[in-house]
């Protein structure tokens, strides 16, 4: 569930009218509701409220400051996959004994940057990685925390491109493999073996893949006591869909009581990872209509957004709900929802029934919470746009509109032309 509703004819984010974030910021723009963010992270907190857990934030489905003050504010954690998304956890106040650093391509001036930051643990991917960790906590006379990241081979019934846990995939060490490897990090002086980690995907919408994991999990923890390897962290990752047109996740309580009961004889402090979750039905991209085009085959709207702005249907052929701002439209119309980049797959919308929109018309894009501003790009020069929360009747810009200036931040033109 989420704050925007129609009050009338008009399109609300809890007690603000689009149409009036739009008077003052423009268009393109990204409005998030901060009340909605810290429902959905209440309700992921309390689904595990009868086990030691701890709810870290994955930066990557949103970075902004807000957000991750919000959920931080909320006694969250973070989970980061590079040194700028812990470089922003740090800048909103997070504590570093809360922030797991995961990710297959950790430079070594990012794991002193984490080990001098004093956080948790590292989520490690591969058999040179814990080489890496060893040797620059060595280096710099740290103990690194870590976990294995195990790869389950578990499907998990989602995208291909966001499935992460099976055999094909880049991601973790596989589950036949880490016993080896955990024996390896044993013998490394500078590492502490804190934890278990996996992520099997994204957007899942059952339980029953994260049961069979967990399953799976269990036969590695035995192992690893027979070794004398005694373990205080579960990472289970995060992946919990959430509805962007027609899908039914479960509900967290619902995921909580399934995660719970596989989990309760084992006595580990579980950490959870979730992104999309949290963030995806709490935000929106607000475009405007430019020009409607008739033609030989399909009927176009043509907005100020585009796929830089919002990548995840030209990438993933991605479905997001498309709602009038102000809705007096008379009728419908099946069109494409296209933006100005000059690319074929620069669209929103693809053959959907939607209002029947005219120039100036403002159009809400929901569900865009998630992967929407942290993917978009200056691709054709166009500057990123504005980020704004809304917080009951009071609404501020959290990240302003980029210049045409700060395009160019950085370049020079070199003295030989």
């Amino acid at each position: 569930m989420h704050h925007f509703q129609y009050k009338g004819n008009d399109l609300f984010a809890e007690e603000v009218a689009i149409k009036e974030i739009v008077a003052k910021v423009g268009t393109p723009v990204y409005i998030y509701s901060q009340a909605t963010l810290a429902r959905h992270f209440k309700a992921m907190d309390e689904a595990f409220a009868a086990v030691p857990h701890t709810i870290c934030y994955s930066v990557k489905a949103n970075s902004n400051l807000a957000v991750l003050k919000t959920f931080i504010n909320l006694g969250g954690g973070v989970d980061i996959v590079s040194g700028g998304e812990l470089f922003r956890a740090l800048k909103a106040g997070v504590d570093p004994q809360k922030v797991v650093y995961s990710g297959v391509g950790k430079k070594d001036d990012e794991i002193e940057y984490a080990l001098n930051a004093g956080i948790l643990m590292f989520n490690v991917e591969s058999e040179q990685e814990l080489d890496r960790i060893n040797e620059v906590a060595g280096r710099i006379g740290k103990k690194a925390g870590i976990a294995i990241r195990v790869n389950p081979d578990v499907d998990p019934e989602t995208h291909p491109y966001i499935t992460t846990g099976l055999k094909k995939a880049k991601f973790g060490i596989n589950i036949e493999r880490a016993l080896d490897q955990y024996k390896r990090a044993k013998a490394m002086p500078h590492l502490s073996i804190i934890g278990i980690d996996c992520h099997i995907g994204s957007q899942l919408t059952k339980v029953a893949p994260f049961v069979d994991t967990i399953k799976k999990l269990k036969r590695l923890i035995t192992g690893l006591k027979e070794m004398g390897i005694s373990i205080k962290y579960l990472d289970l990752g995060g992946g919990l869909g959430i509805q962007y047109n027609d899908e039914l996740p479960p509900l967290p309580a619902e995921y909580g009581k399934a995660i719970v009961e596989e989990t309760k004889e084992l006595g580990l402090h579980l950490l959870f990872e979730p992104g999309r979750n949290l963030v995806g039905n709490a935000g929106i991209l607000v475009g405007k209509c430019l020009f409607t085009k008739k033609g030989d085959e399909k009927n176009f709207v043509i907005v100020d957004a585009a796929m830089n702005d919002l990548a995840r249907p030209s990438l993933y052929g991605s479905f997001h709900g498309v709602q009038a701002v102000n809705n007096c439209q008379s009728g419908t119309v099946i069109a494409d929802i296209v933006g100005p980049i000059c690319e074929s797959g620069d669209f929103l919308a693809k053959d959907r029934e939607i209002p029947a929109f005219t120039q100036g018309d403002l159009i809400a894009f929901m569900s865009a919470g998630a992967y929407g501003f942290t993917m978009s790009s200056n691709y054709n020069s166009r500057p990123r746009v504005a980020e704004v929360m809304v917080k009951g009747s009071q609404f501020e810009v959290v990240r302003a509109r980029e210049t045409v200036e700060e395009l160019i931040k950085g370049e020079t033109i070199p003295a030989f032309l």
